[in-house]
């Protein structure tokens, strides 16, 4: 049984007398709006050791590749929020494939490190229309512990994209080069609006005005103002930066600290997107009975002891394979069940503003991301050291977000 098939009644009650949920979006499609974002951020990962080399740059400058891509998705998801609030999850989706695909050959056809990281800023920018308005859909779809259900549901499912991406990265750039991935996201960009064109209905129950800019910092400052948003959308920032942490930092402890091929890198990181998987998974199943309150509290405390593990195990032993990935499996898992809960506390804040809200989530959480893997850039070696720094600050961040959250009484 899918999440859209057990929903009915507990949608309708939350909506309450005379007002019926609109039908919830086919969950392979909410899975590949979600899916393409991450999969385009993941899939140029393994290249950026080489990158560095072919361009005659620093590591600090490939990687502004991946910091660009996160920080497109920031800007982008203040925009498609509240746009879509009020002129419809649909069009927005739409009109963000359009500039995904041009990007996406923008990008391949580059001839410097500038002009690829401009490529994938625009590449974000569009992508991420998807991943911000598939959740802003499921909570039009779902009452609120429903939806943290259902979103747990789509995230493990998408796991698909950056576990097989990195593969799929590495195998390209060592037969074909870096541009035909490139190509490949363009491929997959234009697949996907086709099937948006054919697929999707419209879920807005209704348009909620935002007149121009003011309107715009209206929606947003109010969000910010509200303290459950800023714990639910704290948490998932500061938790998010662990994983970013490692994505920053790990393809150069592999690729140019441990001497591994980008494949082998891959490879690794594909378990680390199963355990995510598998966190996700938990949520799915245990959501509505346990609430998302209690599962974030226990998903980022696992999380917590995966980076703190991950500090532990490079300043006392050797670098290996071994010592990078083991720690970021717990990571993962811890991930996977708090990510879910946290941002579907986050858009349940204000139903009205649900798209608003899952765009300023995700903005936080990219910007968040981008100045972690900066921190990374700046001072990681090939030890893994600095990698494992980074994450453990990030998740003692979030830990402190909680506490202060449980202190005030907030839920």
């Amino acid at each position: 049984m899918s999440p859209r098939d057990s929903a009915g009644a507990a949608s309708a009650a939350e909506a309450g007398p005379g007002r019926s949920r609109p039908q919830a979006p086919p969950t392979w499609l909410l899975v590949a709006l979600t899916s393409i974002g991450p999969f385009t951020l993941q899939i140029l990962v393994p290249s950026l050791p080489g990158l560095a080399r072919l361009f005659g740059v620093g590591a600090a400058s490939a990687q502004l590749a991946l910091t660009g891509y996160l920080a497109g998705v920031a800007i982008g998801q203040l925009l498609y929020g509240p746009l879509s609030d009020r002129y419809g999850r649909k069009p927005l989706v739409v009109a963000g494939l359009v500039v995904f695909l041009a990007a996406s050959l923008g990008a391949a056809l580059a001839t410097s490190v500038a002009g690829l990281i401009l490529g994938r800023i625009a590449q974000a920018v569009g992508g991420c229309s998807g991943m911000v308005l598939a959740r802003a859909m499921i909570r039009d779809c779902f009452p609120r512990d429903r939806s943290a259900s259902v979103m747990a549901f789509v995230l493990a499912g998408m796991t698909a994209a950056p576990m097989l991406a990195p593969v799929i990265g590495g195998v390209i750039d060592e037969t074909l080069g870096w541009r035909a991935i490139l190509l490949l996201t363009a491929v997959a960009g234009a697949g996907l609006f086709a099937a948006v064109l054919l697929r999707l209905d419209e879920t807005l129950p209704a348009p909620y005005p935002l007149p121009g800019i003011a309107g715009f910092l209206r929606a947003n400052l109010g969000l910010l103002r509200l303290p459950d948003f800023l714990l639910f959308a704290g948490a998932f920032s500061a938790s998010s930066g662990v994983f970013f942490s490692f994505l920053g930092g790990a393809p150069f402890v592999a690729v140019e600290g441990l001497g591994l091929a980008p494949t082998t890198y891959g490879v690794a990181f594909a378990v680390v997107s199963v355990a995510y998987a598998g966190g996700n998974m938990v949520t799915a199943r245990l959501a509505q009975r346990l609430g998302i309150g209690r599962l974030l509290r226990f998903g980022t405390t696992v999380t917590f002891l995966g980076a703190a593990l991950a500090l532990g195990l490079v300043l006392v032993r050797p670098p290996s394979l071994l010592n990078l990935f083991a720690p970021a499996l717990l990571m993962a898992v811890g991930n996977g069940i708090a990510q879910a809960n946290a941002l579907a506390g986050a858009v349940s804040v204000r139903q009205t503003l649900a798209g608003t809200a899952s765009g300023l989530a995700g903005a936080m959480q990219m910007g968040f991301g981008a100045l972690a893997t900066v921190a990374v850039a700046a001072m990681e070696t090939g030890s893994g050291v600095a990698t494992a720094a980074v994450m453990l600050a990030s998740a003692t961040f979030c830990q402190a977000i909680l506490l202060v959250g449980r202190r005030g009484g907030l839920h």
